[in-house]
């Protein structure tokens, strides 16, 4: 069976931009079970461009972020490349893996400096082949997000993590909407993810709750990641999709739950069951009855629990003489009648 799924909490922009809130993000994520933290590697001037044109602004309808610049939004959201040491440090000694997206070579190239043990391509970035290409060059694991992409993109992809050196690479089922719904979230495209490439699936969701990601889980993810927060009060450009730490925490059994529901498909009468197997229905005596009685079908009925004649068997001592006396509520057995 393969292991429970790996839960990721994302903190992106839910710091606030206070690393003290960060830290403790991190702190809150860790007692829910997590085993990872991820954060993410830019700068408004790395990824994007200081402009004011209707191209570098978010639609006015988008439900978050309507009419902000990209530059305005991501400078609000970015983490500090300062705070990323702390971070890592604090998540370490708490026991769980810290890594982050990189969305330019700068970034890579910071992130090696800090011996960054996994790597994540964001959705958007899945047709950046050079930056796949250059993160697949640290030999690390690579988790590479499939929102807006095509199954044409994702080959693409997939193709230039493998030549650039990628070994363990997990592809994302993604709905890069914010917050997403639950009917676009399409989770039958991780197996096809699978069947198609040969590589490990799992979710990236930013939908609101946790359905979708026990549901994921039962659909065999080896990976799920959430945005997490201390509170959705206190706001942030996340905050509105983003788990608190109780929903996170409870959100784990469930997934955990949901996984080992899964099982083995041959695994029929099992050990659990033990107790009601033997409660199952038999043929039992109705009656007291002497030895030598001719039996007729008033004699025995078919009750619980288990331990006589399956009730499908009685035509076989139907008619037959007892060879012993009986009493109410015995099993019936052919050991009873003669031959």
């Amino acid at each position: 069976m393969i292991n429970q799924p790996f839960v990721i909490a994302e903190i992106s922009g839910n710091h606030n931009g206070s690393l003290d809130r960060g830290l403790d993000i991190v702190r809150a994520a860790a007692r829910s079970g997590v085993g990872a933290i991820k954060i993410q590697t830019y700068t408004a001037e790395t990824i994007t461009m200081n402009v004011d044109s209707p191209d570098f602004q978010i639609s006015e309808d988008h439900e978050l972020w309507g009419g902000r610049t990209l530059y305005n939004l991501y400078e609000e959201a970015f983490t500090p490349w300062e705070w990323h040491e702390p971070i890592f440090e604090m998540a370490r000694s708490l026991g769980v893996t810290p890594f982050s997206t990189p969305f330019d070579e700068t970034a890579v190239e910071f992130l090696e400096s800090l011996d960054c043990p996994i790597y994540k391509i964001a959705s958007l970035e899945i047709v950046d082949l050079p930056l796949i290409t250059m993160v697949a060059s640290t030999g690390k694991p690579l988790i590479i997000s499939t929102g807006t992409a095509s199954l044409e993109e994702i080959n693409d992809a997939i193709l230039a993590a493998k030549q650039g050196g990628a070994k363990d690479i997990t592809a994302l089922v993604c709905t890069s909407s914010y917050p997403a719904k639950a009917k676009d979230a399409n989770l039958s495209r991780m197996k096809t993810l699978q069947d198609s490439f040969g590589v490990k699936v799992g979710l990236s969701d930013h939908t609101l709750g946790s359905a979708v990601a026990v549901a994921a889980a039962a659909l065999g993810a080896s990976v799920i990641e959430k945005h997490v927060t201390l509170s959705r009060a206190d706001g942030g450009v996340d905050s509105a999709f983003s788990m608190e730490p109780a929903e996170l925490e409870q959100m784990i059994l469930d997934i955990n739950d949901a996984h080992s529901a899964i099982g083995e498909p041959n695994a029929w009468k099992t050990d659990a069951e033990k107790e009601s197997v033997r409660l199952r229905p038999s043929l039992r005596f109705d009656r007291d009855l002497p030895a030598g009685t001719v039996l007729s079908a008033s004699d025995f009925r078919s009750v619980r629990p288990a331990g006589g004649l399956a009730p499908k068997n009685s035509g076989l001592v139907l008619g037959k003489r007892l060879v012993r006396s009986v009493k109410y509520g015995d099993p019936v057995s052919i050991d009873d009648v003669n031959s």
